[in-house]
This record gives C-alpha cells, sequence and structure tokens, in this order.
C-alpha cells in the first residue's frame, strides 16, 4: 500500500487503501465479506504501476468504521450507496470495477443498476456469480455467524491456514502475512478476526433480488475468474453466464478454491489483457467483436 485515505460517509469513516496514487489508469477493487483491501496488494504489484488500485475496507472490516446498526449498515444496497459516493469522493465518472466474493456481488449490482450502469467501464468478478451453491454459502454463513476466539498467535495462523485453503496459498511467508493482516488482538490478550462479528447478520437482514436479472441487464465488458475447486460458483452457472453474455472472457484459477488471491502472474496477466484490450476495444468499436473473441479464446486455451 502506497497511501491510506481516510473518507468519511455518512458518519462512518471508510479507510481506502492505494496503490500507485499518480498511475494514469484507475482499478477498483472490493474484497469478499470477512476480508478487506490489503488482500489486494499482490494484484497492485502484479498488475503495475501503470493502474492505480483503489480498494476500500468495507464498513465493519478492516481499518474502516464498525456499524452502530447492522441491520441497516451490513446490506448491499447501503453498500451501493457507499460504493457510489466513494466514486463521487475520486471523481471517477467511468471506471473498472474488479471483485470477489461479496464484492463481485457488488460490482454486479452496480453495473445493473440505473445509478452505476454508466460509471462501471467493465467489471471483473472473482468467484461469485448470479447463482451462488447452496452448501458453499451455507457453510460460509455458518462460519462466520459466530465469533472466533484464539488463545495465542499459533492457534489464529493454523485457523486461517484451515480456512482459507482455498486462497491458493503456497508458502509460509504468505501465510504469516495473511494471517498478520485477519488479526485482532482483545483486551484479556486473547486473539480474533480484524472485522466485525455482527457482519453475518447481513444474512439475516439482506433483501433477496433476483441476480440473474442483474447479469442480464448489464453491458459492459465482462470477465469471471473461478477457483477450480470453488465450493460456491461452479462451472454450469459460469457456462450460462457465458450463453448470456457470449463475448464474456473466462479463467480458471488452478488449484484454488474460494476465492483466488489474484497475487501471481497466471492470474493477473488475463486481467491485465482484459482490463487493457476492452479498453482498446471500446475506442473501436467496430473492431469489438473481434477482440473480444480473440481474447476469450485465449483465456479458454489457458484453463
Amino acid at each position: 500500500m502506497d497511501a491510506l485515505e481516510l473518507v468519511e460517509i455518512r458518519a462512518q469513516e471508510i479507510a481506502v487503501r492505494i496503490w500507485h496514487p499518480q498511475a494514469s489508469r484507475t482499478l477498483i477493487a472490493w474484497h469478499g465479506l470477512a476480508r478487506h483491501g490489503g488482500d489486494f496488494d499482490g494484484l497492485a504489484r502484479e498488475l503495475g504501476p501503470d493502474w492505480r488500485i483503489i480498494a476500500p475496507d468495507t464498513p465493519g472490516r478492516g481499518l474502516s468504521s464498525w456499524s452502530l446498526f447492522p441491520a441497516h449498515d451490513y446490506l448491499y444496497e447501503r453498500y451501493m450507496q457507499l460504493a457510489l459516493a466513494l466514486l463521487d469522493h475520486f471523481r471517477l465518472t467511468h471506471v473498472a470495477w474488479l471483485g470477489t466474493s461479496m464484492g463481485g456481488l457488488l460490482g454486479m449490482m452496480l453495473a445493473a443498476s440505473d445509478q452505476g450502469r454508466d460509471r462501471i467501464e467493465r467489471l471483473v468478478i472473482n468467484d461469485v456469480g448470479p447463482e451462488i451453491e447452496t452448501e458453499g454459502l451455507s457453510d460460509l454463513a455458518s462460519y462466520f455467524a459466530v465469533p472466533h476466539f484464539f488463545p495465542n498467535f499459533g492457534a489464529l495462523l493454523n485457523e486461517v491456514k484451515s480456512h482459507y485453503t482455498g486462497f491458493g496459498i503456497d508458502n509460509e511467508d504468505d501465510w504469516r502475512r495473511l494471517t498478520l493482516n485477519s488479526a485482532r488482538r482483545l483486551p484479556d490478550g486473547t486473539w480474533t478476526f480484524h472485522y466485525d462479528p455482527r457482519i453475518a447478520e447481513q444474512f439475516f437482514h439482506d433483501t433477496p433480488r433476483d441476480l440473474w436479472a442483474d447479469w442480464r441487464a448489464i453491458h459492459c465488458p465482462l470477465m469471471v475468474i473461478r477457483g477450480e475447486f470453488s465450493p460456491l460458483l461452479s462451472e454450469a452457472t459460469v457456462e450460462r453466464m457465458q450463453e448470456i453474455h457470449p463475448d464474456m472472457a473466462s479463467l480458471t484459477a488452478a488449484g484454488c478454491g474460494h476465492a483466488p488471491m489474484l497475487d501471481r502472474a497466471a492470474q493477473v496477466t488475463p486481467i491485465r489483457e482484459f482490463l487493457e484490450h476492452s479498453g482498446d476495444a471500446e475506442r473501436r468499436p467496430r473492431q469489438t467483436a473481434g477482440w473480444w473473441q480473440k481474447l476469450r479464446q485465449r483465456l479458454v486455451s489457458t484453463r
């Protein structure tokens, strides 16, 4: 992280992590349910200095404020309002969006909405889609619905390795780094995770919506990334997504479950090509279909 900006929105302080703040291109990167913007450090490193990465911590996570009214604030509608306010704060009229899990659903909803449709110029969604596997979602909700406490840092490290195995992390240094970025020490000296335990109330208070209708309403260039062993996003769902948007680019992240960290060249290089080639296509509309077809074929061939 090269900069940290604290933005007050409706009496909540939102921590926004920024990499390469002087870069000419901007990508909004939004994390998953119980994570924070710091997860995109590897993405920023691999994507390179030409891209400014703006990665907010959603309220209740990381360095952002916790809500006094979780039933009101920990909802997708509230996150959409917050995201639009952040776009206004950074004066972003059109921007690329990459979202992991919850951040991907948020990007979908924005790109399908009247308020956000013209502001999300291209969308990358990481290991999530309009249909989520019931068993995987149930496991996720059950895990985060109860607080977790650990007597020492080593116990927390072991739990992170167990619970986040789907991230595809393959070395001890990265596990320690992830655990440090996931930790919060309590007054009695024990350890827990960084997030507000009440974020899981979203599963009880949020209003169900037709995500397939959202998916059909999106008009910007699309890319979906699926972890090879994802318990949330099935191959069948990706195929249906492709039927609705035939030009959608897709990538399977080998050796990952939910959700790929997007911290290595094999994952980030296709993302860079998608972001940059889609921009070229927009400037040359007559060539859009050809560019997309070539890019999609190239990405599919890496699966």
